[in-house]
């Protein structure tokens, strides 16, 4: 999943977001992206950072980059397009990063509705694509709904095991918003775990504890330390009812397309071999039994009829989905992306290596 921060740790450097985005694209061409993929997966990465959701931006670049070193990511392939029929597509990632495969999924998935009103685009073969809003946005840019799902490395139990079989696949879905003043588009990006195992890995290397309900440790306990919750496994929001939403993005992400499911994706932080991990896209036209107008109207009644409604004790401010996102996104636009010191040290090391200089910081 993919959720944005809502506190920040004190003692943090800030990053203007486009010195951020070049960066990452120079670290990308230097490890062998071409330029127009290195523009692509450093845009989705910023995109999370601006948002909020700093365990989907710039900070993953370590692990996809050793991943490169150790021969089990392809930073030269380019995904390979075949058109199934005329609203449904596959895409071979062929163990490329997954940023370039999904933007083309989408766009493809755009297109194909901008005609027939739907498109469906499955990708087989692919890594880790970051935060799925930036390819629902992707969408809602195109004046498009949109579904994004995705499997992902074993890291969930079925519900009644302790065993670590489903991943932590977020669930993105998307709609333009209304033109009332204010009104947002609708942006969903959720796991069905409690908590994205992301923030778990940013908690560890911030140093920071866990809520107690995020995860077991390796004997089944709750824990608070991210690092013995790594050895364990995530809890499903819900219980039964998230590892059921669990299983549904393996059959649609991985069965479906033909990638690894049931346990077999490999994470983004292990070296051992390919990702093997498979998407699904679909893109609809909102406008096929009403005018986009009319659409939108729609969408600002519903907008305004649920940050309106009426609040529960001790609650200052009704949020649709997505909203909190994109506020942190204003704000960061102008003040910059906070990252803690120990993560610019880690992005600058690798730059070392690649022979490139540091990060500027904003002063």
């Amino acid at each position: 999943m993919a959720t944005a921060s809502t506190t920040e740790t004190p003692n943090l450097v800030r990053v203007n977001h486009h010195n951020a985005k070049t960066f990452a694209a120079a670290l990308l061409t230097a490890s062998g992206v071409s330029a127009k993929n290195a523009e692509i997966t450093a845009s989705g990465l910023v995109q999370a950072d601006l948002r909020g959701v700093e365990s989907h931006g710039i900070l993953r670049l370590p692990s996809y980059l050793s991943r490169v070193r150790s021969g089990v990511l392809d930073p030269a392939a380019e995904p390979e397009l075949k058109q199934i029929t005329p609203v449904v597509a596959q895409i071979d990632a062929r163990n490329g990063f997954g940023f370039p495969a999904a933007h083309l999924g989408m766009d493809t998935a755009i297109k194909m509705a901008g005609v027939y009103g739907i498109g469906m685009v499955s990708v087989k073969h692919s890594n880790h694509f970051g935060m799925s809003a930036w390819i629902v946005k992707q969408a809602v840019d195109a004046d498009m709904m949109s579904l994004v799902f995705t499997n992902s490395s074993p890291a969930l139990p079925v519900w009644g095991s302790k065993e670590k079989m489903m991943g932590v696949s977020p669930i993105a879905c998307g709609a333009p918003g209304g033109k009332g003043e204010g009104s947002k588009p609708f942006i969903l990006d959720m796991a069905p775990s409690v908590a994205a195992r992301g923030k778990i890995y940013k908690a560890l290397r911030r140093g920071e504890k866990i809520p107690t309900d995020w995860a077991l440790d390796g004997e089944g306990k709750q824990t608070d330390d991210p690092a013995k919750a790594l050895e364990g496994v995530m809890l499903p929001m819900g219980g039964p009812k998230g590892s059921a939403l669990a299983i549904m993005m393996d059959v649609f992400s991985g069965v479906l397309s033909g990638s690894a499911f049931a346990g077999g994706v490999t994470g983004p932080y292990d070296m051992s071999k390919p990702g093997d991990v498979g998407h699904f896209f679909v893109a609809i036209k909102p406008d096929l039994f009403m005018s986009l107008d009319e659409f939108r109207e729609r969408m600002d009644v519903l907008y305004q009829k649920a940050v309106d409604s009426e609040k529960m004790h001790g609650v200052d401010r009704i949020y649709f989905p997505g909203e909190i996102e994109q506020l942190n996104e204003e704000q960061r636009l102008k003040d910059g992306i906070p990252y803690a010191k120990a993560e610019i040290d880690a992005l600058n090391a690798e730059a070392e290596k690649l022979g490139l200089g540091k990060i500027p910081l904003i002063e």
